[in-house]
C-alpha cells in the first residue's frame, strides 16, 4: 500500500478538520472564561457568609471598594519609586581582566581527531 493514498485527504476534509479544530479552541475558552466567573462569585459569597457570621471583621476590609483612578495612579508611582531604589548606581565601567589558564586536555589541539598516524 502506498502510504500517500492511505493519507489522502479532499480539501473538504482539510475544512472540516480545520473548523472542528477552530470550534474546540474556542468552546475550551469560553469554558474557561465561565471557570473563573464561577470561582469569582464563589468566592464573594463564601466571604459575604464569612462577614455575616463574624461581624468583628469590618465589611471595608473584604468586601472591594471603588478606588479612583488617581489614587491607584499615585500607589503604583510610590511603589515604582520605592522599588527603583533598592538597585546600587552602577558607574557603568567594565574592566577586563586577562587570567591564565591552566592546562586542560579538553582545549588542546593536539588531541585532535584529524591527527591519526598508523
Amino acid at each position: 500500500m502506498n502510504v500517500l493514498n492511505m493519507v489522502s485527504m479532499t480539501m473538504s476534509d482539510i475544512l472540516v478538520a480545520s473548523l472542528l479544530g477552530i470550534l474546540i479552541v474556542f468552546v475550551a475558552l469560553v469554558l474557561l472564561v465561565l471557570a473563573f466567573k464561577l470561582t469569582g462569585h464563589l468566592s464573594m459569597k463564601t466571604t459575604k457568609k464569612r462577614i455575616v457570621k463574624n461581624p468583628d471583621i469590618p465589611n471595608d476590609a473584604i468586601v472591594p471598594t471603588d478606588i479612583a483612578g488617581a489614587e491607584i495612579a499615585a500607589i503604583s508611582m510610590a511603589l515604582h519609586l520605592f522599588l527603583d531604589d533598592v538597585h546600587d548606581k552602577e558607574s557603568n565601567v567594565i574592566t577586563i581582566k586577562r587570567i591564565e589558564r591552566r592546562y586542560s586536555p579538553w582545549n588542546s589541539k593536539i588531541y585532535g581527531l584529524t591527527n591519526l598516524n598508523r
